[in-house]
């Protein structure tokens, strides 16, 4: 049995340093001068210029590559072990986020820090970020879900600020695109002399922490009984993850997916024990990379402007997809750790909730800023239907995503779980890219169109793969994340190349509802009161499904059944949304916590206020982004991260 276990985890390793072998001598000989023999790479003539970009060139990026796999794949490694979900991620922490947007708040207003380096101004973001997330952790203990929640939430409220600076400053920020995007070319030795000592010493670093890392795979009562302090631990642990992560990313830029895939592999091969898991996943992630990078050098010239990052991803969520039916899923967080004290209540707050709603909607269609600063509007205005359908749109396109949100967290009894997740609005995004980049000028109901095309075959995808035994609600999930990935490769593309149609793309993105009509208004509502109106039919399969599966068998649900409806109506809500305003899906991911934070846990209330939530956050975003900056406007999504995001984690930080 060991044997055959040991032989599953050769396999991948093998095939992935074959493919590593062939395409890297294949490349090398493509460059190599006619007469000029192998060892040339590492004793090349001075006077061959190709002998000097392979060895200056070449061989520096092949190393880099090499190291750089081993760093995420541990650093994915290492994250899911300590958040005991797999889900979990180098991104998960928000690093990447943080480094990137510091590099660009100091492209835009401090140019002069640069003279220390880029690296280390990409250190500096990553460690704030990171400082950010124990900052809020602390209290709890550091717990995996609040952890989990902290880091994912930053990383949103990066993404949203990096955004808004993107909007605004689109053309000076050219140079963090390239970086961002992931491309690997390297120069000289340099970047290979930066990575290598730091990384020796966190790899010896992880190495003292493997017997404290396999003692937190078990559940806190247990690791406590054997005498070890969780918190510090869990601290040292973290902080090496994200140290290996914000130094890879300060070198070489943001990789993508590998931190995920490289573990995935390595646990589908059969690695269980801590040591034996950090190493094969740091194998994997390092040829994983280097396979990738080589088949992109093996392009055709014209098509080498593809980052290697975002190949990665590209390339590695058909190996996930393969993979996820046989992972063996560690059980994922539980969102009643972060229950509150039930209300005594209930009602009295809703009604309080139900009356600021209204006032922020009396607010948002008759007051605001004009040409002749603020003022009220008249009742005339509304009228005329230049304001109405975009306060209905963005209040509606919020409590959509919301109600969606509440419904996965509570079906999938995981925090991580929103409506960006679930991958339906990677599928509207490709739809609406694929017309933008066909068509010369497409019009708004052209565009809904093709969102509302692709929506509808990721919806194919996922409802084809519930009916499926091995695909249960996390790797549902996983799905989703493999399928976002082929979204996030043509995104940095578009991003890396600066294509014109770039602008268009990332108004929709960013959840504007600048465009929305009367008509596109009412459907937004019709679609929110057909997902209202369904709560009462499944408030019972929600109230015992975070039970767990077999409770809620015991009780009567049909676990296939339930699974399938609730992702069936989560996934055509989110679609809805999507295609309409955009992907906000941070008021899927803030709506079901805030309502959860302010007590109302029974599901029936929970979906109700989840949904009130999140549309009265993007509401009111959608007025601040209308009027804090006039005449320029900034989309609803990305106000509502930017103002909200700090509210949720503080929040969390209280009442955890």
């Amino acid at each position: 049995m060991m044997g055959s276990v040991r032989n599953r985890q050769i396999v991948p390793v093998a095939l992935l340093a074959s493919l590593v072998l062939v395409l890297g001598l294949s490349n090398v000989f493509t460059l190599l001068p006619t007469g000029a023999a192998l060892p040339a790479v590492l004793f090349p003539n001075p006077d061959s210029t190709a002998e000097m970009l392979l060895h200056y060139t070449f061989l520096p990026r092949f190393v880099i590559c090499l190291l750089t796999g081993l760093g995420l794949g541990v650093a994915g490694a290492i994250m899911q072990i300590i958040l005991r979900n797999p889900l979990a991620e180098p991104a998960t922490l928000g690093i990447s986020a943080g480094a990137y947007l510091m590099l660009s708040v100091s492209t835009l207003y401090f140019p002069f820090v640069f003279i220390v380096g880029r690296e280390w101004m990409a250190l500096a973001g990553a460690a704030l970020a990171m400082l950010a997330i124990f900052t809020l952790s602390w209290r709890k203990g550091f717990s995996p879900v609040t952890v989990t929640l902290a880091g994912m939430i930053v990383t949103l409220y990066c993404g949203a600020a990096s955004a808004v600076l993107t909007l605004f400053n689109h053309d000076l920020l050219v140079s963090i695109f390239i970086w961002g995007a992931g491309y690997l070319d390297q120069q000289d030795w340099s970047g290979v002399w930066f990575l290598l000592p730091r990384l020796i010493v966190l790899f010896g670093s992880t190495a003292l922490l493997i017997r404290p890392m396999t003692v937190l795979t078990l559940d806190d009562a247990n690791a406590r009984s054997v005498g070890l302090p969780l918190e510090a631990y869990r601290i040292l642990a973290l902080a090496l993850g994200a140290a290996l992560t914000a130094v890879i990313t300060a070198s070489v830029g943001v990789i993508s997916f590998v931190g995920l895939a490289a573990p995935a592999l390595a646990r589908a091969s059969g690695a269980r024990r801590t040591g034996h898991y950090l190493l094969w996943s740091g194998l994997i992630g390092a040829l994983l990379l280097t396979a990738t990078d080589q088949a992109v050098l093996a392009l055709p010239v014209t098509f080498r402007l593809f980052p290697t990052g975002a190949v990665t991803a590209l390339l590695g969520a058909p190996l996930l997809l393969f993979l996820i039916p046989r992972l063996k899923m560690s059980g994922p967080p539980r969102t009643g750790t972060l229950r509150s004290t039930r209300l005594r209540r209930p009602l009295l707050a809703l009604s309080f909730l139900v009356v600021s709603l209204l006032l922020a909607a009396g607010a948002a269609l008759f007051f605001g800023r004009g040409l002749d600063g603020w003022a009220l509007t008249g009742v005339s205005a509304i009228q005329d239907g230049w304001r109405w359908p975009r306060v209905l749109a963005a209040f509606c396109g919020g409590a959509t995503l919301a109600l969606a949100g509440a419904i996965l967290q509570r079906m999938t009894g995981n925090p991580m779980a929103s409506p960006e997740v679930l991958g339906v609005s990677s599928g509207a995004m490709l739809g609406v890219t694929s017309l933008l980049l066909i068509a010369t000028a497409p019009t708004r109901t052209e565009l809904i169109a093709a969102g509302t095309a692709g929506a509808c075959v990721v919806l194919l995808i996922m409802f084809a793969l519930s009916r499926k035994p091995g695909f249960a609600n996390e790797r549902l999930l996983l799905v989703g994340i493999a399928l976002g990935s082929v979204s996030g490769f043509v995104m940095a593309v578009l991003m890396s190349a600066q294509d014109p149609r770039l602008g268009r793309l990332l108004s929709w993105l960013s959840g504007s509802t600048y465009g929305i009509g009367a008509a596109e208004a009412r459907i937004a509502a019709s679609v929110l009161l057909a997902g209202l109106f369904i709560i009462p039919l499944v408030r019972r399969w929600l109230e015992l499904l975070p039970l767990g599966s077999e409770a809620a068998s015991a009780a009567g649900v049909s676990i296939a059944l339930s699974r399938n409806v609730l992702l069936a109506i989560a996934a055509t809500l989110t679609a809805a949304a999507t295609i309409l305003v955009g992907p906000l899906s941070f008021a899927g991911l803030m709506g079901p916590h805030l309502a959860r934070l302010w007590g109302f846990q029974r599901a029936g209330l929970h979906l109700l206020v989840s949904a009130l939530t999140g549309g009265l956050i993007l509401m009111i975003a959608d007025w601040i982004g209308r009027n804090i900056a006039f005449p320029f406007q900034i989309p609803a999504g990305l106000m509502a991260a930017v103002v909200g995001g700090p509210f949720l984690l503080t929040l969390i930080a209280r009442r955890s």
